[in-house]
């Protein structure tokens, strides 16, 4: 479980520094990749978060 919120936490690190590399340089890549790099980090934490509540049903 921690290993899984370290490499969200990674992953949305990543995306930053993809937004950011896109404010210095205004290469439209960086944009595209930042936003890719959220896209799947979201749909893997509520993923994740989606699994947590499950179980606790149980």
């Amino acid at each position: 479980m921690v290993v899984f919120r370290f490499m969200i936490l990674l992953a949305l690190l990543a995306s930053a520094v993809s937004f950011v590399l896109y404010a210095v340089t205004s290469q439209v890549r960086f944009r595209r990749q930042g936003l890719n790099i959220l896209k799947w980090t979201l749909i893997a934490a509520f993923g994740f978060f989606a699994v947590l509540i499950l179980e606790r049903f149980r």
